[in-house]
């Protein structure tokens, strides 16, 4: 019972950082995005390819609040990552508990 405690409550912590404290990142350039525009490097900065994919520049695509937008990509992207690890570590125990009962 404390797993499913320790994954539910993992679960919520997530999505309340993807949904609401994502609102309050900073807007600023990091470091590098500094350096690259100081030193003149970001002037042939390109479009990425997947810009205008439904989740690109991180905002969900035809949302027009800024904030509602990147918190509804932040949960969506925590609920894929959660879905894919999910699926792979169902999959490698389930391969693991096979190969454990043809040993015996």
């Amino acid at each position: 019972m404390q797993t499913k405690r320790f994954f539910a409550g993992f679960l919520i912590v997530s999505l309340i950082l993807a949904g609401v404290v994502s609102h309050y990142a900073s807007s600023s350039p990091d470091g590098l995005e500094k350096v690259a525009a100081d030193k003149g490097i970001a002037e042939k900065e390109e479009e990425h390819a997947l810009a205008g994919s439904p989740l690109g520049d991180y905002g969900v695509e035809g949302v027009g609040d800024g904030r509602v937008s990147g918190g509804l990509a932040g949960l969506i992207g925590v609920g894929l990552t959660l879905a894919a690890g999910g699926g792979l570590f169902w999959t490698i125990r389930r391969r693991g508990t096979g190969a454990a009962s043809r040993t015996d």
